[in-house]
């Protein structure tokens, strides 16, 4: 498994919006328990990536990341597409849905726990009770 740990090349891509104006475009650390997870769907189709959460934690993102650091808020996404080894993910947090300081971000394949395929952390966005906030994520396969 290492050797793909080494081999498989993934890169991600987020973008935040807040009250729909862009106010983050990062890049994201494909985390090793999300490459392992892409290594295992070329066998398996048992569950696939189907929230994203916000958080207010601050350590930067590690391979070895499962979690976010101090999560906010997680929702279902509202879509993923994949088109020429791109997969897209959005996710819409709506009024009062992870409010605070929100400085991370992940993917991950549960309402709760579940494996983690990305993690980033970014300046801060602050998201008052009143907003709403987008993230749209893409991850490359290459």
């Amino acid at each position: 498994m290492s050797n793909i740990q080494d081999n498989l090349k993934m890169k991600g891509r987020l973008q935040v919006s807040l009250n729909g104006e862009v106010v983050r475009d990062i890049d994201n650390l494909v985390v090793t328990a999300g490459k392992n997870y892409v290594a295992d769907r070329m066998k398996n189709n048992s569950s696939v990536m189907s929230h994203m959460a916000i958080g207010s934690g601050t350590t930067a993102a590690a391979a070895g990341n499962t979690a976010l650091g101090t999560e906010l808020g997680r929702v279902a996404l509202t879509s993923s597409t994949v088109s020429n080894a791109v997969v897209t993910y959005v996710a819409s947090f709506a009024a009062g849905t992870g409010t605070g300081a929100v400085t991370e971000a992940g993917i991950l394949t549960a309402a709760s726990n579940g494996t983690m395929l990305c993690r980033t952390v970014f300046s801060v966005v602050n998201k008052g009770s009143a907003d709403s906030m987008t993230i749209t994520w893409t991850v490359t396969v290459s």
